[in-house]
């Protein structure tokens, strides 16, 4: 993938608002748009709040996989 609608670089936002600021850019995409999330640790717990909060309308693909920088392709399906 070499195009996204969105990157969102997890460190750059405060720990209180980084879920908040990525959902918000989530949200603002349309079906079939793809965002780029860049952090420096594993963002399992994320995938987790993803599932729960919007079951069915993400994908989440790996594109690189730490051990000091994660990049996941996030689509929104719907």
């Amino acid at each position: 993938m070499s195009s996204f609608a969105a990157i969102i670089n997890a460190p750059d936002y405060p720990p209180r608002i980084r879920h908040q600021a990525i959902f918000e850019a989530f949200d603002g995409l349309s079906a079939g748009e793809v965002m780029l999330l860049v952090n420096d640790h594993e963002p399992r717990p994320l995938y987790y709040q993803f599932q729960a909060e919007r079951p069915d309308s993400f994908g989440w693909e790996y594109i690189e996989e730490g051990p000091e920088i994660y990049r996941v392709a996030i689509t929104k399906l719907n």
